[in-house]
């Protein structure tokens, strides 16, 4: 049975596989920068109402699966993800302390589709890559 979620006027049961990947698509994501972007990713969500149901940081992408509520929009979502995230490691891992006007992180664009019925087998296959690196 899923679960699904509710609101005041809707139930939903709105799954995405979203990737999204660095600037280049340097090996940017590795060491301590890994393990925290766990961290951070989770936060934002809890922040944004979204549950964050499976999501992997790799060498260099990160893989998500997200139950983003009817009332946000896909692309508001990940681009709070990827915004938010981008100040933080520029500030924090990078030691960048002016204005981030012309700095970016991630590259420009993000890969989503939604989950629907085939959940169980995105899981297995998010899993899959995260294991086999």
């Amino acid at each position: 049975m899923r679960d699904w979620q509710s609101q005041a006027h809707v139930k939903h049961y709105s799954k995405y596989h979203v990737v999204f990947v660095p600037k280049y698509r340097k090996k940017a994501i590795y060491g301590t920068l890994r393990r925290d972007i766990g961290g951070i990713l989770r936060e934002l969500c809890r922040q944004q109402d979204v549950e964050l149901v499976e999501g992997y940081a790799m060498k260099d992408y990160i893989h998500m699966l997200p139950m983003i509520p009817p009332k946000y929009s896909v692309a508001n979502t990940v681009g709070f993800l990827k915004g938010k995230p981008a100040i933080w490691i520029f500030r924090d891992y990078m030691q960048v302390k002016r204005n981030f006007t012309g700095r970016h992180f991630w590259a420009r664009g993000y890969c989503v589709s939604t989950v629907g019925l085939d959940e169980k087998t995105i899981r297995e296959y998010i899993i899959r890559l995260f294991y086999n690196l």
